[in-house]
């Protein structure tokens, strides 16, 4: 097992939690259904997910859904 991936897996989640916590208050202020919602599932993605790449890709395309899908 490499000792690197677990560190940018790590990080990655920390990220993308950290986005998704901005996503939330952000959703909650503005009383918008679609940042909140990513930013539940940017929060707990990463509890799901193992492996760096997968982390990546699938928080990327979690964090650019708010800006397609708007009311």
């Amino acid at each position: 097992m490499n000792p690197n991936a677990d560190v940018s897996s790590l990080m990655l989640s920390v990220f993308f939690g950290a986005l998704g916590a901005g996503y939330v208050v952000y959703g909650r202020k503005q009383h918008a259904l679609p940042p909140f919602l990513c930013g539940v599932a940017l929060i707990v993605f990463p509890y799901l997910v193992t492996g760096g790449l997968m982390t990546l890709l699938l928080g990327a395309a979690i964090a650019v859904v708010p800006y397609f899908w708007r009311n």
